[in-house]
């Protein structure tokens, strides 16, 4: 141990709260739960006494301890931010007043972020498979090692700059990436806007020999086979394969009598997330559902890659989503999809203009694909410090 860290027994620190508060049916009450992972508690929501199942909850206070005792497990643990005092919680997340003249409920907090302190709780926890529960009196008889407060306090301050620095470069790769999405999505809207003003836009319909959606039947899924694709397989930016389900052959043979996607053909969305296009440039077999349209192009009139940046223009976004229809799951009408007025310009001139939107979309994937993997070796190095302060290495 470090020298002047001393061992403590959680139950030391942490005394439970039983500020319990009979529920007005009329009154609105702050709901709390913990997420998991160390991301601390957060308003779940805000209901009527009425409407919540007990008669009596357990009031919360800034700063006290918080964790549920399903999920502590996994990190559903944390301190109580001011923003929630005075909300409620059920007795499935038990709250701890904290000692702050032994521990700061800051430097705890930091504490309940460590793989160690997860480990403590994942020790008192005991229970079925499905229902495993964590032992208060377990989780309060487990030690951790306390520095001196003068060191709690050098300690908070050194771990909250660097994480709010980390933090900040994150949102600035963010915004990075957000500003070179708003470069491509603004030449998109040029040449929409463009061929607009001269006239020179038809009906989707007119661009194609067919336009369907794939099968509104739910196939009986397989192990293996055929891939059958949905939105989320293709709104990534690319055709994917790595996450889609399977059916037969057979299966593949009946729905390809009226709906076969192919390579140089294009895929809209049309269900729950709508307006997205997406060209197949994939020479691989695969069905479709209902949540995806087929566009098969005259491929004298339209290219592909045309069509699908001008899809996805903000222009012809705005407006598939005007078009979409439904409560909940929403869909975009195959007769609206027909009437899309898209820019019509000549072979050589979309392909010209492929050229350099397909050149932006290069630089924003390459900007994305940098700053996730950025955000991704940054997000690791809050656990590493913690780890190396909580072990005295700081």
């Amino acid at each position: 141990m470090t020298s002047g860290w001393s061992e403590v027994l959680l139950r030391q620190l942490l005394k439970r709260s039983e500020e319990w508060v009979q529920l007005d049916p009329l009154e609105d009450y702050r709901e709390v739960t913990v997420k998991l992972w160390g991301k601390g508690a957060i308003l779940r929501r805000v209901v009527k006494g009425a409407d919540i199942a007990a008669e009596r909850r357990l009031r919360v206070r800034a700063n006290q301890f918080i964790l549920s005792r399903i999920d502590a497990r996994n990190g559903a643990i944390g301190i109580v931010p001011s923003e929630l005092d005075g909300a409620v919680v059920s007795n499935d997340f038990p709250a701890f007043t904290v000692d702050d003249k032994a521990i700061l409920p800051e430097y705890l907090g930091w504490l309940s972020k460590t793989e160690r302190f997860v480990d403590l709780c994942k020790k008192a926890s005991e229970g079925t498979t499905n229902r495993v529960r964590l032992q208060e009196d377990r989780f309060l008889s487990m030690p951790i090692h306390l520095p001196p407060l003068p060191t709690q306090r050098r300690l908070v301050a050194l771990i909250t700059a660097v994480s709010t620095q980390i933090q900040k470069a994150i949102e600035h790769r963010h915004e990075a990436a957000k500003e070179g999405q708003a470069i491509l999505d603004s030449a998109r809207s040029r040449v929409y806007d463009s061929a607009s003003e001269m006239n020179r836009t038809r009906r989707l319909e007119g661009v194609c020999r067919q336009i369907t959606d794939g099968t509104h039947v739910t196939p009986r899924y397989t192990e293996s086979g055929v891939p059958f694709l949905s939105v989320k397989d293709i709104t990534g930016g690319t055709v994917r394969f790595d996450a889609c389900r399977y059916i037969s052959e057979e299966q593949h043979a009946i729905l390809s009598a009226r709906c076969k996607p192919e390579h140089g053909d294009v895929l809209l969305t049309k269900v729950g997330t709508t307006g997205y296009a997406k060209a197949i440039d994939v020479d691989r077999e695969f069905s479709i559902f209902v949540s995806l349209a087929l566009l098969k192009l005259h491929r004298n009139l339209a290219d592909p890659l045309f069509i699908e940046h001008m899809l996805n223009s903000p222009r012809l976004r705005a407006y598939s989503s005007a078009g979409t229809r439904g409560v909940g799951n929403q869909n975009l009408v195959l007769k609206f999809i027909r009437a899309f007025p898209v820019p019509i310009l000549s072979l050589e001139e979309q392909r010209r203009f492929v050229a350099a939107l397909e050149a932006l979309k290069a630089q924003v994937t390459h900007l994305g694909t940098f700053q996730s993997q950025a955000s991704d070796e940054l997000d690791t190095l809050v656990p590493a410090i913690l780890a190396r302060t909580f072990s005295g290495g700081l």
